[in-house]
C-alpha cells in the first residue's frame, strides 16, 4: 500500500528545517524542499522553514511541534542545531546531539571508531599557523604519497585535496585553513568508493540498504560530481563479492551503533583492490536530493522517495515517545 492511501503517523504540525548559513545551504534547500513535498504529498501538516537567527520566533509562530532536519553542514550536522530543539522541547528527525557533533568532526570520529576496532585510514591533523614539512609528516606517520589533506568538519568534498607530488603540499594546506583551524591529513585509499545507507527503525533495529558505488570522473566524488547531473556513475547495488558485501554492512553498523546514532545515517567506504575496507566519514543527515545516495538507495530496497521520508519520520516520533520531550498530539 502507498504512503498515501495510510493515515500519517502524526497530526503534529511538521517544520523542515532547511537551509541555514553553512557551505552546503544550496544542497540543504533541494533537500528541504523535496522532503517538505513528500510530507504535504503524504498528508502531513508540514511547513518548509529556512533556518535564520529568527528561527526561535519562526518555530513558535508556525506552531511547529516536530522538526525534520534538512540542514547540512556546520550548525546542521554538528549538534548544534540538536541542542537548540532539545531545549525547546521539539523533537527532532536523525541523531541526537552527541552523535551528530562526533559524526560532523571526522577527527573525532576516527578517534572513536578506532577504539572500536573500526578500520580507519592512517592519518594525523596539523594546525593552521604551524608549517610541518610534507617528509616529516609522512615519516611521523608512515604515510606515502598520494595522501588526502581536507577541514575535517565539513562536507560535500568542500576542501579536499588529493595530493599527489610534494609541490601540492602547502596550497593543500592553505585550502583546508581556509575553512577550520585543523586540516586532516590521511592516507589516500586507491580502489572504489563505496557508500552504505542505513535506517533506524521505530524499533530501534537498524537496516542497511544496498550498497552503491561510486565512479567519478577522475576518480575523484568532488562537489561537482556529486551535484552535476551526468557526471559520476552510480551502480546499486554495487558489484562487489557477497562477502565484502556483507562485510561493508556490518562495519556501517557498527559505526552507527559506535555513535550512538538515530534516524538515517550513510557510512562512506574506500576498499582497495584486495578488498579491505576502511571507513572515510559517516554522514549523519544524508541528502535527500534527486541525486542522493539514500533515496537511491531506498528505491533499490524498494522504498519509495515518500516512504522514506516517513521512515525517517519516526526517528522524531520515537524521540518523542521517550518523554524528554512535549507529547506528540
Amino acid at each position: 500500500m502507498d504512503v498515501t492511501e495510510r493515515k500519517p503517523l502524526t497530526r503534529s504540525k511538521i517544520g523542515v528545517l532547511m537551509g541555514g548559513q553553512s557551505s552546503e545551504r544550496d544542497v540543504s534547500l533541494k533537500t528541504g524542499e523535496a522532503v517538505y513535498r513528500s510530507l504535504v504529498r503524504s498528508g502531513y501538516d508540514a511547513v518548509a522553514i529556512d533556518v535564520s537567527t529568527t528561527l526561535s520566533s519562526a518555530l513558535q509562530e508556525q506552531g511547529v511541534e516536530i522538526a525534520f532536519l534538512a540542514l547540512h553542514g556546520p550548525g546542521g550536522e554538528d549538534g548544534a542545531i540538536q541542542g537548540f530543539l532539545e531545549t525547546m522541547g521539539i523533537p527532532y528527525t536523525g541523531s541526537g546531539v552527541r552523535a551528530s557533533a562526533i559524526g560532523m568532526h571526522k577527527v573525532v570520529t576516527k578517534t572513536e571508531l578506532a577504539a572500536h576496532g573500526i578500520p580507519v585510514p592512517r592519518g594525523t591533523v596539523v594546525l593552521r599557523g604551524t608549517a610541518p614539512t610534507l617528509n616529516r609528516i609522512l615519516t611521523s606517520c608512515k604515510l606515502k604519497l598520494p595522501i588526502v589533506v581536507k577541514p575535517p568538519s565539513q562536507g560535500s568534498t568542500i576542501g579536499v585535496t588529493i595530493v599527489r607530488k610534494p609541490s601540492q603540499w602547502k596550497e593543500a594546506l592553505r585550502v583546508a585553513h581556509r575553512y577550520e583551524a585543523e586540516a586532516m591529513v590521511e592516507a589516500y585509499i586507491p580502489g572504489h568508493e563505496v557508500t552504505v545507507s542505513l535506517l533506524g527503525g521505530a524499533d530501534g533495529a537498524v537496516t542497511g540498504l544496498p550498497a552503491v558505488e561510486i565512479v567519478a570522473p577522475d576518480g575523484f566524488y568532488d562537489f561537482s560530481a556529486k551535484y552535476e547531473k551526468g557526471r559520476t556513475q552510480y551502480l546499486c547495488p554495487a558489484p562487489l563479492s557477497a562477502a565484502v558485501t556483507k562485510q561493508i554492512t556490518q562495519l556501517a553498523i557498527q559505526t552507527y551503533h559506535a555513535l550512538g546514532c538515530s534516524g538515517a545515517a550513510r557510512v562512506d567506504f574506500r576498499i582497495t583492490p584486495k578488498g579491505k575496507p576502511y571507513v572515510l566519514e559517516i554522514n549523519t543527515v544524508p541528502g535527500m536530493t534527486e541525486t542522493s545516495l539514500l533515496p537511491m538507495a531506498a528505491g533499490k530496497a524498494g522504498l519509495s522517495y515518500d516512504v522514506l521520508t516517513e521512515r525517517i519520520l519516526q526517528s522524531a516520533l520515537r524521540r518523542a515517545g521517550a518523554g524528554t520531550f512535549r507529547a506528540v498530539r
